[in-house]
Protein backbone atom coordinates (compact mmCIF):
# COMPACT_ATOMS: atom_id res chain seq x y z
CA UNK A 1 0.00 0.00 0.00
CA UNK A 2 0.88 3.55 0.11
CA UNK A 3 3.17 5.16 2.32
CA UNK A 4 1.29 6.84 5.09
CA UNK A 5 3.91 9.95 4.91
CA UNK A 6 2.88 10.45 1.06
CA UNK A 7 2.20 14.39 0.73
CA UNK A 8 -1.54 14.83 0.65
CA UNK A 9 -1.73 18.22 1.84
CA UNK A 10 -4.53 19.05 -0.86
CA UNK A 11 -7.03 17.34 -2.31
CA UNK A 12 -9.26 18.54 -4.56
CA UNK A 13 -12.71 17.92 -5.63
CA UNK A 14 -14.19 18.19 -9.05
CA UNK A 15 -17.09 16.74 -11.24
CA UNK A 16 -15.99 14.40 -13.33
CA UNK A 17 -18.98 15.55 -15.72
CA UNK A 18 -16.70 18.84 -16.17
CA UNK A 19 -13.69 17.82 -19.40
CA UNK A 20 -12.24 21.77 -19.08
CA UNK A 21 -11.77 20.43 -15.17
CA UNK A 22 -10.59 17.35 -15.76
CA UNK A 23 -8.44 18.63 -18.20
CA UNK A 24 -6.99 21.98 -16.03
CA UNK A 25 -6.77 19.49 -12.67
CA UNK A 26 -3.78 17.85 -14.61
CA UNK A 27 -2.01 21.26 -14.45
CA UNK A 28 -3.18 22.70 -10.60
CA UNK A 29 -0.53 21.74 -7.49
CA UNK A 30 -2.87 19.38 -5.42
CA UNK A 31 -1.38 16.41 -4.03
CA UNK A 32 -4.96 14.57 -4.75
CA UNK A 33 -7.12 15.00 -7.40
CA UNK A 34 -10.82 13.69 -6.83
CA UNK A 35 -13.25 12.78 -9.66
CA UNK A 36 -16.48 13.54 -8.06
CA UNK A 37 -19.66 10.67 -9.24
CA UNK A 38 -21.88 11.87 -6.79
CA UNK A 39 -22.57 15.36 -5.01
CA UNK A 40 -21.31 17.17 -7.75
CA UNK A 41 -23.10 14.97 -10.42
CA UNK A 42 -27.12 15.35 -11.35
CA UNK A 43 -28.39 12.18 -11.58
CA UNK A 44 -29.13 12.42 -15.70
CA UNK A 45 -25.45 12.91 -15.72
CA UNK A 46 -24.33 10.03 -13.65
CA UNK A 47 -23.56 7.80 -16.33
CA UNK A 48 -21.99 10.21 -18.34
CA UNK A 49 -20.03 11.18 -15.30
CA UNK A 50 -18.35 7.82 -14.86
CA UNK A 51 -17.56 7.52 -18.34
CA UNK A 52 -15.31 10.43 -18.27
CA UNK A 53 -13.62 9.75 -14.94
CA UNK A 54 -12.50 5.83 -16.70
CA UNK A 55 -11.45 7.91 -19.36
CA UNK A 56 -9.33 10.57 -17.97
CA UNK A 57 -7.79 8.14 -15.88
CA UNK A 58 -6.81 6.06 -18.75
CA UNK A 59 -4.98 9.00 -20.28
CA UNK A 60 -3.03 9.56 -17.47
CA UNK A 61 -1.10 13.19 -17.56
CA UNK A 62 -1.58 13.67 -13.87
CA UNK A 63 1.75 13.18 -12.72
CA UNK A 64 2.52 12.53 -9.33
CA UNK A 65 -0.84 13.10 -8.21
CA UNK A 66 -2.86 10.65 -6.77
CA UNK A 67 -5.94 10.27 -8.75
CA UNK A 68 -9.10 9.18 -6.82
CA UNK A 69 -12.87 8.44 -7.93
CA UNK A 70 -15.85 9.23 -5.71
CA UNK A 71 -18.53 6.74 -6.30
CA UNK A 72 -22.25 6.57 -5.57
CA UNK A 73 -23.30 5.23 -2.16
CA UNK A 74 -24.09 1.67 -2.38
CA UNK A 75 -27.80 2.34 -1.41
CA UNK A 76 -28.35 4.08 -4.39
CA UNK A 77 -28.55 3.32 -8.05
CA UNK A 78 -25.27 3.81 -9.21
CA UNK A 79 -23.11 2.62 -6.21
CA UNK A 80 -22.88 -1.00 -7.41
CA UNK A 81 -22.13 -0.24 -10.93
CA UNK A 82 -19.39 3.08 -9.73
CA UNK A 83 -17.54 0.24 -7.59
CA UNK A 84 -17.45 -2.09 -10.19
CA UNK A 85 -15.99 0.49 -12.87
CA UNK A 86 -13.30 1.84 -10.51
CA UNK A 87 -12.40 -1.41 -9.69
CA UNK A 88 -10.86 -1.79 -13.55
CA UNK A 89 -10.34 1.71 -13.61
CA UNK A 90 -6.49 2.29 -12.88
CA UNK A 91 -7.69 4.85 -10.20
CA UNK A 92 -5.07 4.96 -7.13
CA UNK A 93 -8.43 4.83 -4.98
CA UNK A 94 -12.13 4.69 -4.44
CA UNK A 95 -13.77 6.99 -2.25
CA UNK A 96 -17.05 5.65 -0.97
CA UNK A 97 -19.65 8.08 1.00
CA UNK A 98 -21.47 7.51 4.11
CA UNK A 99 -19.72 4.70 5.46
CA UNK A 100 -21.67 4.50 8.60
CA UNK A 101 -20.69 0.61 9.76
CA UNK A 102 -18.02 -1.33 9.68
CA UNK A 103 -20.50 -3.44 7.62
CA UNK A 104 -20.60 -0.84 4.74
CA UNK A 105 -16.42 -1.11 4.69
CA UNK A 106 -16.92 -4.91 4.39
CA UNK A 107 -19.64 -4.77 1.50
CA UNK A 108 -17.07 -2.12 -0.17
CA UNK A 109 -14.74 -4.68 0.71
CA UNK A 110 -16.55 -7.41 -1.52
CA UNK A 111 -17.47 -5.29 -4.50
CA UNK A 112 -13.91 -4.25 -5.12
CA UNK A 113 -12.72 -8.40 -4.58
CA UNK A 114 -11.42 -8.40 -8.11
CA UNK A 115 -9.38 -4.90 -8.78
CA UNK A 116 -5.61 -5.42 -8.39
CA UNK A 117 -4.17 -5.37 -4.40
CA UNK A 118 -3.11 -1.47 -5.31
CA UNK A 119 -6.66 0.41 -5.26
CA UNK A 120 -6.84 2.09 -2.40
CA UNK A 121 -10.15 2.42 0.03
CA UNK A 122 -11.05 5.39 1.25
CA UNK A 123 -14.04 6.45 3.27
CA UNK A 124 -16.48 9.55 4.14
CA UNK A 125 -17.00 9.90 7.57
CA UNK A 126 -19.79 12.33 7.35
CA UNK A 127 -22.98 10.54 9.08
CA UNK A 128 -23.89 10.79 12.85
CA UNK A 129 -24.08 7.34 13.34
CA UNK A 130 -20.26 6.83 11.89
CA UNK A 131 -19.37 8.95 14.80
CA UNK A 132 -20.45 6.18 17.30
CA UNK A 133 -18.43 3.73 15.20
CA UNK A 134 -15.04 5.43 14.72
CA UNK A 135 -12.84 3.35 16.21
CA UNK A 136 -14.46 -0.25 14.81
CA UNK A 137 -14.92 0.91 11.25
CA UNK A 138 -10.22 2.31 11.04
CA UNK A 139 -9.61 -1.42 12.73
CA UNK A 140 -11.18 -2.49 9.61
CA UNK A 141 -7.80 -1.08 7.99
CA UNK A 142 -5.96 -4.27 8.93
CA UNK A 143 -8.09 -6.80 6.65
CA UNK A 144 -9.31 -4.36 3.79
CA UNK A 145 -8.30 -2.09 1.76
CA UNK A 146 -9.27 1.04 4.17
CA UNK A 147 -6.69 3.42 3.97
CA UNK A 148 -7.63 7.14 4.33
CA UNK A 149 -10.57 9.33 6.16
CA UNK A 150 -12.40 12.45 4.35
CA UNK A 151 -14.15 14.04 7.01
CA UNK A 152 -17.88 15.32 5.35
CA UNK A 153 -18.46 18.14 7.64
CA UNK A 154 -21.03 19.81 5.30
CA UNK A 155 -23.27 16.53 5.58
CA UNK A 156 -22.73 15.92 9.31
CA UNK A 157 -24.02 19.63 9.98
CA UNK A 158 -26.96 18.46 8.09
CA UNK A 159 -27.36 15.35 9.80
CA UNK A 160 -26.71 16.59 13.41
CA UNK A 161 -28.80 19.92 12.41
CA UNK A 162 -25.78 21.93 13.64
CA UNK A 163 -24.29 25.09 12.13
CA UNK A 164 -20.94 24.79 10.26
CA UNK A 165 -19.22 28.12 11.85
CA UNK A 166 -16.00 29.34 10.74
CA UNK A 167 -14.76 28.45 14.11
CA UNK A 168 -17.09 24.62 13.70
CA UNK A 169 -17.27 24.48 17.59
CA UNK A 170 -20.17 22.00 17.05
CA UNK A 171 -17.57 19.51 15.19
CA UNK A 172 -14.55 19.93 17.54
CA UNK A 173 -15.00 16.39 19.66
CA UNK A 174 -16.10 14.73 16.48
CA UNK A 175 -12.70 15.89 14.72
CA UNK A 176 -10.56 15.09 17.19
CA UNK A 177 -12.14 11.54 17.94
CA UNK A 178 -11.86 10.88 13.99
CA UNK A 179 -8.09 11.83 14.15
CA UNK A 180 -7.50 9.51 16.86
CA UNK A 181 -9.59 6.81 15.57
CA UNK A 182 -7.79 7.45 12.66
CA UNK A 183 -3.98 7.38 14.07
CA UNK A 184 -4.74 4.21 16.12
CA UNK A 185 -4.89 2.09 13.51
CA UNK A 186 -2.46 3.65 10.96
CA UNK A 187 -5.32 5.23 8.52
CA UNK A 188 -5.07 8.73 6.69
CA UNK A 189 -7.21 11.43 7.01
CA UNK A 190 -7.85 14.81 5.67
CA UNK A 191 -10.41 17.67 7.10
CA UNK A 192 -13.29 18.21 5.52
CA UNK A 193 -14.22 21.60 2.84
CA UNK A 194 -14.02 25.08 3.30
CA UNK A 195 -17.40 26.81 1.95
CA UNK A 196 -15.96 29.75 1.93
CA UNK A 197 -14.12 29.75 -1.67
CA UNK A 198 -13.92 33.18 -2.53
CA UNK A 199 -12.58 33.84 1.41
CA UNK A 200 -8.71 32.94 1.57
CA UNK A 201 -8.39 33.99 5.12
CA UNK A 202 -11.20 32.05 6.21
CA UNK A 203 -9.85 29.10 4.75
CA UNK A 204 -6.57 29.31 5.55
CA UNK A 205 -8.08 29.77 9.01
CA UNK A 206 -9.64 26.86 8.81
CA UNK A 207 -6.55 24.48 7.17
CA UNK A 208 -4.45 26.03 10.10
CA UNK A 209 -7.48 24.71 12.57
CA UNK A 210 -7.33 21.22 10.93
CA UNK A 211 -3.46 21.14 10.90
CA UNK A 212 -3.65 21.81 14.84
CA UNK A 213 -5.93 18.63 14.83
CA UNK A 214 -3.53 16.78 13.17
CA UNK A 215 -4.99 16.18 10.23
CA UNK A 216 -2.68 15.10 7.08
CA UNK A 217 -4.28 17.48 5.03
CA UNK A 218 -7.53 18.99 3.59
CA UNK A 219 -10.23 18.56 0.69
CA UNK A 220 -10.83 21.53 -1.64
CA UNK A 221 -13.46 22.43 -3.73
CA UNK A 222 -11.60 25.45 -5.55
CA UNK A 223 -8.09 25.84 -7.25
CA UNK A 224 -7.96 29.06 -5.33
CA UNK A 225 -7.59 27.19 -2.11
CA UNK A 226 -4.77 24.66 -3.18
CA UNK A 227 -1.77 27.28 -2.79
CA UNK A 228 -2.82 28.20 0.66
CA UNK A 229 -3.88 24.36 1.55
CA UNK A 230 -0.29 23.78 0.77
CA UNK A 231 1.38 25.68 2.65
CA UNK A 232 -0.44 25.35 5.72
CA UNK A 233 0.24 21.29 5.84
CA UNK A 234 4.01 21.78 4.67
CA UNK A 235 6.69 21.54 7.45
CA UNK A 236 7.70 25.09 8.11
CA UNK A 237 11.41 26.22 7.72
CA UNK A 238 11.60 26.63 11.34
CA UNK A 239 10.12 23.29 12.07
CA UNK A 240 12.49 21.45 9.62
CA UNK A 241 15.61 23.52 11.58
CA UNK A 242 14.22 22.15 14.52
CA UNK A 243 13.90 18.83 13.70
CA UNK A 244 17.49 18.63 12.19
CA UNK A 245 18.68 19.37 15.05
CA UNK A 246 17.08 17.30 17.33
CA UNK A 247 18.18 14.20 14.80
CA UNK A 248 21.73 15.48 15.23
CA UNK A 249 22.04 16.04 19.07
CA UNK A 250 20.81 12.44 19.31
CA UNK A 251 23.83 11.36 16.77
CA UNK A 252 25.78 12.55 19.58
CA UNK A 253 28.26 10.06 21.07
CA UNK A 254 27.66 12.21 24.06
CA UNK A 255 24.03 11.65 24.17
CA UNK A 256 24.00 7.83 22.99
CA UNK A 257 21.52 5.59 24.96
CA UNK A 258 19.65 9.01 26.43
CA UNK A 259 15.57 9.08 26.51
CA UNK A 260 15.86 13.26 27.10
CA UNK A 261 18.71 15.50 25.90
CA UNK A 262 19.12 19.60 25.89
CA UNK A 263 18.43 20.54 22.30
CA UNK A 264 18.82 24.40 22.21
CA UNK A 265 17.89 24.99 25.09
CA UNK A 266 14.53 22.68 25.10
CA UNK A 267 14.10 19.55 26.37
CA UNK A 268 13.99 16.97 23.59
CA UNK A 269 12.81 13.57 24.46
CA UNK A 270 12.73 10.34 22.21
CA UNK A 271 9.21 11.08 21.11
CA UNK A 272 10.30 14.24 19.65
CA UNK A 273 12.86 12.41 17.49
CA UNK A 274 10.17 10.10 16.22
CA UNK A 275 8.52 13.00 15.43
CA UNK A 276 11.56 15.33 14.10
CA UNK A 277 12.28 12.13 11.91
CA UNK A 278 8.90 11.98 10.94
CA UNK A 279 8.87 15.46 9.45
CA UNK A 280 11.75 15.41 7.49
CA UNK A 281 10.44 12.12 6.04
CA UNK A 282 7.13 14.15 4.53
CA UNK A 283 9.43 16.88 3.58
CA UNK A 284 11.84 14.88 1.58
CA UNK A 285 8.19 13.07 0.10
CA UNK A 286 6.80 16.76 -0.63
CA UNK A 287 10.29 17.98 -2.52
CA UNK A 288 10.11 14.44 -4.40
CA UNK A 289 6.74 15.15 -5.83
Amino acid sequence: MIAPDRPRRSALYLPASNAKALAKARTLPADVIILDLEDAVAPEAKAQARAAALAAVREGGFGSREVVIRANGLDTPWGAGDLAAIAGSGADAVLVPKVTTPDDVIACERALAGAPGTLQLWAMIETCGAVARLDAIAALAAITRLSLWVMGTNDLAKEMRARLTPERTAFLPVLTLAVCAARSHGVAVLDGVCNEFRDLAAFRAEAEQGLLFGFDGKTVIHPDQIGPCNEVFSPSAAELDWARAVIAAFALPDNAGKGAIRVEGKMAELLHLDQARRLIAVAENIAAA
